[in-house]
């Protein structure tokens, strides 16, 4: 699969991707920055990873949780123990991906995507998403870790990359937000 494009270059981009690394919670810090905007009344969609199983041999489940609707997608397949692939289950990104071409006709003030990933850096996943709601300069907010970092600059062409610290990740909100 080719990997997908970034936006042309004279859109502006409102992206910004919190980087994780080992020890840091970019997925509780996701939740919570969406949290605390919705308190705001501000409208945010998008989707968050829950594990909702602890790992017991093998990892446990993946599950996508739709900010808008409470909507659960289980978006991983059982590998085995030992396995060393992706347990990304591609049909389960798929049905996922609905919510964020939904989020493109609600004129959110900001989308949160729970992930740039392998499949995203590949140009699956929520790649087309991505760039769709880029390409129309609707605020998004995701996470990558350190092995997708060069992707997701070449990517999003050069979005801002976030320490994984809930005071970074809410001024970079007011700030895309005030744009």
């Amino acid at each position: 699969m080719n990997a997908p494009q970034p936006p042309e270059q004279e859109l502006q981009v409102i992206a910004a991707a919190i980087l994780q690394r080992a020890g840091s919670d970019a997925d509780a810090l996701l939740a919570q920055a969406a949290a605390r905007q919705r308190a705001l009344g501000r409208r945010v969609r998008g989707l968050l990873m829950t594990y909702p199983e602890p790992a017991a041999g093998c990892a446990g489940p993946m599950v996508l949780v739709d900010l808008h609707e409470g909507t659960r997608f289980l978006v991983s397949q059982p590998m085995g123990p030992g396995s060393g692939a992706c347990r990304g289950d591609p049909q389960g990104f798929a049905q996922a991906s609905g919510v964020l071409r939904a989020a493109l006709d609600a004129a959110p003030d900001l989308v949160v995507v729970n992930r740039f990933g392998a499949l995203e850096a590949e140009g699956g996943g929520f790649a087309a998403e991505l760039l769709e709601l880029l390409s129309r300069g609707v605020p998004v907010l995701t996470a990558v870790n350190e092995r997708h970092l060069p992707a997701w600059r070449h990517f999003s062409g050069g979005a801002d990359v976030l320490p994984a610290e809930a005071a970074a990740v809410d001024l970079w909100i007011d700030a895309a937000l005030a744009r």
